[in-house]
């Protein structure tokens, strides 16, 4: 049984194929009040952040180019104020892929150093056996940054710090820290069980000791804003953090027994959680053999 036979078109769809976009009419950006002055919109791809204020607009993540118009739109409903800044939680194209749009535009782009490389050079997304090809010169960040970096704007300081190699090897979260509100990518999938781009070097044990360094800085107040899924709050990160940790140990063990991918998805050792976490996106058998091959890398 090989990995590629798990991926159904819907998950195709959503992350890889451009020509979903075809029609970016039937896509309609819904905006969500996260705090004062930020806001997620929701649309096809990534979750946005945005911060709008005094001192103009910043951006997390940008979807696909055809929705480009229709994000600044939502904007624009907003905050009368230009977009000044972008930052990229990863290189995965439903949050990159207006960053060409946007750069055009004299939007300040911010990544991680690894997410400025991959968009550099393209790639392969191994799992869905899709070759990315290199991005447009206006596309790639301008800034980046190994650790970390603030943004000090809106009256508030937007701490963006790199975590090690998790859902990619590039992956950034956003800290709003007078807002107390958290953008994580797509190390957190709320209500989903999360993509792991092995072949971008992420990691089942890095997306869980992100987590768990996140969970370790939040309070019960705290919005988070996830890659895909509702708006989300610290209670709910831990249950996806104790699935994830359920999840490992169980494949873990099955690997460390030898046993193959093929008895490994029979076993069914994500049985438990997959009528909350496995209807929508990845199944459970696409799961199981992601961090199946994860830990046999």
């Amino acid at each position: 049984m090989h990995r590629h036979l798990f991926v159904p078109i819907a998950a195709l769809l959503v992350l890889v194929a451009l020509p979903v976009l075809a029609q970016p009419a039937e896509v309609e950006i819904q905006t969500v009040t996260v705090a004062e002055g930020i806001y997620m919109l929701v649309g096809q791809g990534g979750n946005i952040g945005v911060s709008a204020g005094e001192d103009g607009v910043f951006l997390i993540d940008d979807q696909f180019a055809p929705l480009t118009a229709k994000i600044k739109a939502a904007v624009a409903a907003v905050s009368d104020q230009p977009i000044r800044f972008l930052v990229n939680t990863h290189w995965h194209f439903d949050h990159t892929g207006g960053n060409e749009n946007f750069g055009n535009e004299e939007v300040v782009i911010v990544a991680h150093d690894n997410v400025r490389k991959r968009l550099t050079s393209g790639g392969l997304i191994a799992f869905f056996d899709n070759q990315i090809p290199p991005a447009a010169k206006a596309a790639l960040p301008v800034i980046t940054f190994a650790d970390s970096v603030t943004l000090h704007l809106n009256g508030d300081d937007l701490h963006v710090f790199h975590v090690p190699p998790a859902h990619t090897d590039g992956d950034s979260v956003i800290h709003f820290q007078q807002a107390n509100v958290v953008h994580m990518g797509d190390l957190y999938f709320n209500g989903l069980y999360p993509f792991i781009d092995n072949s971008s070097g992420g990691s089942v044990d890095g997306v869980i000791a992100a987590v768990d360094k996140i969970l370790a800085t939040i309070d019960d107040d705290t919005r988070i804003i996830p890659g895909h899924g509702p708006l989300s709050n610290r209670a709910e990160l831990a249950v996806y953090l104790e699935m994830l940790k359920d999840a490992r140990a169980k494949i873990g063990a099955l690997v460390e027994a030898g046993k193959s991918l093929e008895e490994t998805v029979a076993a069914k050792p994500t049985a438990a959680w997959d009528e909350t976490w496995g209807k929508t996106f990845l199944t459970p058998e696409q799961f199981t053999g992601i961090v199946y091959s994860n830990l046999k890398m």
